[in-house]
């Protein structure tokens, strides 16, 4: 006589959370090709599931609406993007200026600088309409790189008795370098790569922290 098996209701589970989170992330990753290709006034429900290879039905399951399926987006991105300098920031050498170095070289990785994700974060941010919203979304993840960035700053500054720029100047410019290098990439990816853009950088950080920074060597990368 055979022995029937009984199922597991905790595998099970696990099989459907696994397959509710795959879904998920296909339409998030949809999205992210649709916008890189239609912007988001030309994204729509329908060339989300489209590029998915998915029903309408999922995404509304998932998503419920193309505005919240916009924010999770965005979402997505800004914590992918936090994961990545975060590990290298908590990996780095002891040193702030390994530290800060870290955070910068994050910006430019191969997972996060790349023209679909740099064409939807410009995208998001080019929408006067709903641009508070956005930034309210992704605020306190933007604070916590820029406090712990002005932190380092000043444990430089303190280490190599610098008295050029403060530390909360040199801390808001590089978080303009990061916008308008990436912005740079973006609309002329022929003028330079990830990596020389990350050395721009560096270049700068090496002017104001001589001692801490060392003025990198430029060469056309890809």
């Amino acid at each position: 006589m055979s022995q029937s098996v009984e199922a597991n209701p905790k595998t099970n589970t696990r099989r459907r959370t696994a397959s509710k989170e795959v879904r998920r992330q296909q339409l998030i990753n949809a999205t992210i090709d649709s916008i890189s290709r239609n912007g988001i006034g030309g994204t729509t429900m329908s060339t989300v599931t489209e590029s998915a290879g998915l029903s309408m039905g999922i995404v509304n399951f998932h998503f419920k609406s193309k505005q919240n399926l916009l924010e999770e987006t965005l979402l997505y991105l800004a914590k992918e993007h936090h994961e990545q300098w975060m590990a290298a920031f908590e990996s780095a050498g002891l040193s702030a200026s390994d530290k800060l170095l870290a955070i910068v070289d994050a910006h430019f990785h191969p997972r996060i600088c790349t023209p679909k994700k740099l064409a939807v974060w410009y995208a998001f941010f080019g929408e006067a309409g709903r641009r508070k919203v956005y930034r309210k979304l992704i605020e306190d993840i933007d604070r916590e790189r820029y406090t712990i960035a002005l932190d380092l700053c000043q444990e430089i500054e303190e280490e190599g008795a610098y008295r050029g720029l403060p530390p909360r100047q040199v801390a808001n410019i590089l978080e303009a370098l990061y916008d308008g290098i990436w912005l740079e990439l973006l609309a002329y990816p022929e003028n330079y790569g990830r990596l020389e853009a990350r050395d721009h950088i560096t270049a700068f950080l090496s002017k104001v922290y001589p001692n801490h920074f060392k003025m990198p060597e430029f060469k056309q990368d890809v």
